[in-house]
């Protein structure tokens, strides 16, 4: 990624900041959950459990099956075409689509790879990337447009090892980049999957979020050490909120889709 990103997410998950492109995960000493924006509200719901975050909206399985750990992750997406808000004087306002082993409850490191959708100066940028926290994230040298679909796919060969591919269907691009744990104690633990849209900080400012309309995730797979597949069934459900107002909406369709829309302030 190009931006800083910073993550609140609720008692089970402390608020943590990541740098990026050069983006250095999750380097900022976590805050108690209400720090940023009070105290976080929490839903229950008859699919998954609801909770509310600042930054992140999607889907997260916070622990792994008994019987393994989390060795993939992997979703299909069309990049979103950005719009800037009323509200942006002029300014950077982005967002980000990605899939991740780790980084929410396990946040020695996290393995991750995504598209970046992005508004500043009036013009519309995007960017695919990956990243082995705490390294800093390079950028896949693809060419990506709105409307794209795109499926990106990380993989952990053992702890301290693993790939992330991005492959543009739609140009018949696509790229894989071996990683490693850089320092080499920063391994992953296999204890969590994520499929996110992101919100993020540039610097030490926050981005406004750029109305990204909805991105759909399909294909949706988790594989685990013992030969699991693992899609939605039983994760926890973020919603992006900041100062008030839910601006993201995540609703499950099945086990391997679905969506996450962007919800203008009230």
């Amino acid at each position: 990624m190009k931006f800083a990103t910073t993550v609140l997410l609720t008692s089970a998950i402390w608020t943590t900041s990541a740098l990026a492109a050069p983006r250095a995960g999750f380097g900022v000493p976590p805050k108690a959950p209400g720090d940023k924006n009070g105290a976080l509200a929490a839903e229950q719901s008859t699919s998954a459990d609801i909770e509310y975050g600042y930054n992140w909206a999607g889907v997260i399985h916070t622990t792994p099956p008994a019987t393994g750990t989390y060795t993939a992750a992997s979703a299909t997406f069309t990049v979103p075409e950005p719009t800037a808000t009323d509200d942006s004087s002029g300014g950077k306002q982005g967002a980000s689509a990605w899939v991740g082993i780790d980084g929410g409850t396990y946040r020695n490191a996290i393995l991750q790879a995504g598209v970046d959708f992005y508004v500043e100066g009036g013009t519309k940028n995007y960017d695919a990337w990956y990243e082995w926290y705490p390294a800093y994230s390079n950028d896949f040298n693809l060419s990506i447009s709105a409307g794209d679909i795109v499926i990106v796919k990380v993989v952990s060969s053992s702890p301290s090892q693993g790939v992330a591919i991005l492959e543009n269907e739609s140009s018949g691009q696509s790229a894989t980049q071996t990683l490693s744990a850089d320092p080499s104690t920063a391994t992953l633990g296999g204890q969590n999957v994520e499929w996110m849209v992101e919100d993020y900080q540039s610097g030490s400012s926050d981005v406004a979020l750029v109305n990204f309309n909805k991105v759909k995730f399909t294909g949706v797979q988790a594989e685990t050490s013992d030969g699991q597949k693992i899609g939605t069934d039983g994760a926890t459900i973020y919603d992006i909120q900041q100062n008030g107002d839910v601006l993201t909406n995540v609703t499950i369709i099945s086990d391997t889709e679905f969506d996450v829309s962007y919800e203008a302030a009230q």
